[in-house]
């Protein structure tokens, strides 16, 4: 486990400081059944000016704080129930037979299907916001 940057998208290497990525990440982890023949594992090291063991050790013991938090928020996520509700209201149009056949071809069966059917999906609001917060209650 490890972290990225942002601004450039690239897999940096460090270690993981935010509970709620964290947090996400073993949500999909426990919803798929959990650890069944490992855990997590640092893929990361040391950044910047941070030269001394201490560093490494610091790290270390930040990084396994923010996993445990973020599992223990996982954990409540999953009991809660909401953000799942929330995902399935989201995609609840993907479930028909219509959208599942579309969905089973090519690029090019799905784009003759929207030409054919002239289907012009109206924009509808992610709830990002609301979301977000629902996460951070739990962190």
């Amino acid at each position: 486990m490890n972290r990225n940057d942002y601004q450039s998208g690239w897999d940096t290497d460090q270690f993981p400081n935010s509970v709620p990525e964290v947090a996400l990440a073993y949500y999909e982890i426990l919803k798929a059944g959990g650890f069944t023949t490992g855990g997590t594992n640092f893929d990361a090291k040391l950044r910047r000016q941070s030269l001394d063991a201490a560093d490494l050790i610091a790290a270390h013991v930040g990084a396994m704080d923010v996993c445990a938090r973020g599992m223990k928020a996982a954990a409540a996520l999953l009991e809660d129930g909401t953000l799942e509700e929330r995902r399935a209201a989201r995609y609840a149009g993907w479930d028909s037979a219509a959208a599942r056949e579309m969905l089973s071809g090519g690029l090019q069966e799905c784009f003759d299907r929207v030409m054919t059917d002239k289907i012009n999906p109206e924009p509808r609001s992610g709830q990002q916001e609301r979301l977000e917060n629902l996460i951070n209650r739990r962190v």
